[in-house]
């Protein structure tokens, strides 16, 4: 699922971009209102986290802006906690409103409700459960089987799967699934997607007859099924 974060208090921001990574999430962030209102218009999120009181166009602006021509559901993260701000945010066409200071695992369950709002009781198992061939993940439980088998993952395995199979079919390259997993930016000399690659096709694939995870020379790697 992919999340766009709007907010300028830059420690915030990466606070929050790696804690819902971990949750599973790719985050998307934007420091002002003017970056942040084309994001939120131009790309494909299945929420937005909204900041109040950003440089360029403040969060109500943005709201209304983008009110005119999409439902992603908005969730206001903003240090205005009075009534009539609150008030004010929910009638402008916010989704939800959580007041700074805040506790993360409350902002993530919010944003869990407002996603399964969003997709109805129709697709809750589809946001929260992902599968290819007999593998499945359970994102909320954090837990991978495949044809009946729990998978012992780390942390790190278990997002970098979870990243692949939201987007299974399609190649990532080592420097997106460095960035996506690690919060890195890509060093030529680090081989760490490469080992928790093998380490990960060791648990995915090799007790089992069929790969899922594949190698694209020179150009990353996808998971998917292919016909044997």
């Amino acid at each position: 699922m992919k999340l766009l974060l709007i907010e300028d208090e830059l420690k915030l921001a990466d606070y929050l971009r790696k804690g819902l990574g971990e949750e599973g999430f790719t985050v998307e962030v934007a420091h002002n209102g003017i970056d942040g209102l084309h994001l939120a218009i131009e790309g494909d999120h299945q929420l937005v986290i909204l900041d109040g009181m950003l440089p360029g166009i403040d969060g109500l602006a943005v709201l209304a802006a983008l009110r005119q021509s999409k439902s992603t559901p908005v969730l206001m993260l903003t240090a205005r906690g009075q009534v009539e701000d609150r008030v004010q945010g929910l009638q402008s066409g916010a989704d939800d409103y959580l007041v700074k200071p805040f506790a993360f695992s409350e902002l993530v369950a919010r944003i869990q409700v407002l996603l399964r709002r969003a997709s109805g009781a129709r697709s809750t198992a589809e946001l929260t459960q992902l599968r290819l061939a007999d593998l499945e993940v359970d994102l909320i439980r954090r837990r991978a089987v495949r044809a009946g088998q729990r998978l012992e993952l780390t942390a790190k395995e278990f997002n970098l799967l979870s990243l692949l199979l939201r987007r299974q079919g399609e190649v990532l390259s080592r420097t997106e699934l460095a960035e996506q997993v690690w919060d890195m930016n890509f060093d030529s000399e680090t081989n760490v997607v490469e080992v928790a690659i093998r380490r990960l096709r060791g648990k995915l694939d090799q007790p089992f007859e069929r790969p899922l995870l594949h190698t694209v020379r020179g150009m990353g790697y996808v998971l998917e099924d292919r016909a044997p």
